[in-house]
């Protein structure tokens, strides 16, 4: 964030001038603080060492492509990453979302949408002036929301953003099953449609990094036909 206005920081890797230039201007006069990026090999860089709060990140792009570019960084970058693509096909959303992408948007790019969905992933990490919760512990698993730092079994988690939402959830939750549409809304703040496959995607991403038996979870159960329950057990 910077020092001297307080603005949200933004990075955009865009190599497309026109595109570039609405998007910036567009976030600028909603308050936020915007960079430019038009090559993907020098995003890289940029993005882990200025740590910008968020970066939107265009699919296509000359150096490295925006899956390349959100998979090198995902483990050192905490922020938030939102992709965008003028590909339609449901495997350029996959892809994405599992190369740690926390959100997609395809093109033409809507303004108010993107900002709508810039201003709710950039929501839940600003700080609360409230005293710090408790973590939350499940069986072996400590989910602390004040720091957003995940433990299991005294090893720290290394977590996106979307993946610490969506653990943090079933965690407050613990023994209970969560349907998609439920966690969707709570993530998202917007109604399942039914077709999106962020939150399987996310799950499976969880498991793995929790060491959850894919074929047969312990750990973040699937109930079939309803959705997903974090065990109690330890």
């Amino acid at each position: 964030m910077s020092e001297e206005t307080g603005a949200q920081s933004i990075l955009l890797v865009e190599d497309d001038p026109d595109l570039a230039r609405m998007v910036a201007e567009y976030l600028t006069e909603n308050g936020y603080r915007v960079s430019v990026d038009t090559r993907g090999d020098t995003a890289v860089d940029r993005i882990v060492s200025e740590l910008p709060e968020a970066v939107i990140l265009d699919v296509n792009l000359p150096g490295l492509d925006g899956f390349s570019v959100c998979r090198q960084v995902r483990d050192s970058y905490p922020g938030t990453i939102l992709m965008l693509t003028a590909r339609a096909g449901e495997m350029d959303e996959v892809l994405g979302l599992e190369c740690g992408a926390d959100d997609y948007l395809l093109k033409p790019v809507r303004p108010r949408a993107l900002l709508a969905r810039l201003k709710a992933h950039l929501r839940r990490h600003i700080p609360l002036e409230q005293p710090s919760v408790p973590p939350l512990v499940v069986g072996g698993l400590i989910v602390d929301a004040s720091r957003r730092r995940v433990e299991l079994r005294g090893k720290v988690l290394e977590l996106t953003s979307a993946e610490f939402d969506v653990l943090k959830l079933l965690a407050e939750n613990a023994g209970t099953t969560l349907s998609r549409g439920e966690i969707y809304q709570a993530i998202h703040g917007m109604r399942y449609d039914g077709l999106d496959r962020s939150i399987d995607l996310r799950i499976s991403r969880l498991r793995k990094k929790l060491g959850d038996d894919p074929t047969q979870p312990t750990r973040i159960k699937s109930v079939r036909g309803t959705g997903y329950l974090l065990s109690i057990e330890p």
